[in-house]
C-alpha cells in the first residue's frame, strides 16, 4: 500500500523542509505569520503520517487517523516554546501519538461519565488557576481538593480517567529497526538533557544545575523526569505508562532531583 493509497493527502507532492528553514518557519509563525503556518503544517504531515503508520484498528480508516493525528500536530505547534533548543519533531510526536489514542480510546467504547469530566474539568482549572499565582512548583493535589472542595481519591481518580496515557516503551512507527517512543523523543540528546535540566529543576524551585548533570543520573531516573517535566504527565500517569506504582514514581522524581540539586 503506497503513501498517496493510505491517506487523501498525496504526500508526493508535499514540500521537504530543511532544518534551517524549518526553524525560521517557527519564529515566523510564532510571530504571527500565517502564510508561514499553513506551510510549515503542511511540510511536516509527514511526520503525521509516520505516527499513522503504527495505528492499526479496525473501523478506523488512516484517513480518519491521519486528520485527527494533523489535529495533533497542530495543537503541538501552538504550545510549543522556540526559545528551547529542541527540534519540533521532538515535540510533536507524543502529541500527535495522544491525540489518536484519545480518539481510538473513544471508538473502542472505554467512556467516562459526565461527573468524572466535570471533576476533571474543576481539579485542571483550578491548578490553572493555582499556578498562574507566581509559584515555582506544581499545585499538590491536597491544595486542589481545598481549592474546589473534592476529595483528593475523586480528583485523582478523575485525572486518571481523562488523562492519554502514552506507553513510551512500546515501538514508535511499527516494528522497524525497533524504535521506542522513548527513543524518538530522546533524539537531539545533549540539547534535550539541558532543557530537562531547566524543567526539572524549575519545578522543584531550585536554580539550574550546571550543563550535563542530567547525563549523570541513572536511565530510569531520566525517564521519569522526561515524562514528568517535559511531557507534563502526573505521576499517576507515569506510574501505568512505566508498569510501577504512585509512590515508586514520587520516590524515583525526588531521587534524580536530590541529584540534580547536588550537581548545582
Amino acid at each position: 500500500m503506497s503513501k498517496i493509497e493510505i491517506t487523501a493527502v498525496d504526500t508526493s507532492t508535499l514540500p521537504k523542509v530543511g532544518a534551517a528553514e524549518c526553524d525560521e518557519l517557527l519564529k515566523a509563525v510564532k510571530n504571527g505569520d500565517k502564510e508561514a503556518r499553513d506551510k510549515f503544517i503542511t511540510a511536516n504531515l509527514r511526520l503525521v503520517l509516520s505516527v499513522c503508520k503504527r495505528f492499526r484498528r479496525d473501523g478506523v480508516s488512516q484517513d480518519d487517523l491521519f486528520q485527527i493525528g494533523a489535529v495533533g500536530l497542530i495543537k503541538a505547534l501552538n504550545n510549543f516554546d522556540v526559545s528551547q533548543n529542541v527540534k519540533f519533531s521532538t515535540y510533536a510526536v507524543p502529541m500527535i501519538i495522544g491525540e489518536i489514542r484519545r480518539a481510538l480510546r473513544d471508538v473502542s467504547g472505554i467512556k467516562v461519565t459526565r461527573s468524572v469530566r466535570d471533576t476533571a474539568y474543576k481539579a485542571l482549572k483550578a491548578k490553572e488557576k493555582l499556578t498562574s499565582e507566581g509559584r515555582d512548583n506544581e499545585p499538590s493535589l491536597v491544595e486542589i481538593s481545598a481549592e474546589i472542595g473534592i476529595p483528593i481519591s475523586e480528583i485523582a481518580c478523575a485525572l486518571d480517567a481523562v488523562s492519554d496515557t502514552v506507553s513510551y516503551f512500546e515501538p514508535a512507527f511499527g516494528d522497524d529497526g525497533g524504535l521506542t517512543v522513548m527513543d524518538k523523543l530522546t533524539d537531539e540528546k545533549q540539547s534535550e538533557d539541558n532543557w530537562l535540566e531547566n524543567l526539572a529543576l524549575r519545578g522543584a524551585g531550585q536554580r539550574i544545575p550546571k550543563r550535563g548533570a542530567v547525563q549523570r543520573i541513572p536511565k530510569k531516573e531520566k525517564q521519569i523526569l522526561f515524562m514528568r517535566y517535559y511531557l507534563g504527565k502526573t505521576q499517576v500517569e507515569i506510574s501505568k505508562a512505566a508498569g510501577i506504582s504512585q509512590a515508586q514514581v514520587s520516590r524515583i522524581e525526588k531521587s534524580a532531583i536530590d541529584k540534580l540539586k547536588s550537581y548545582m
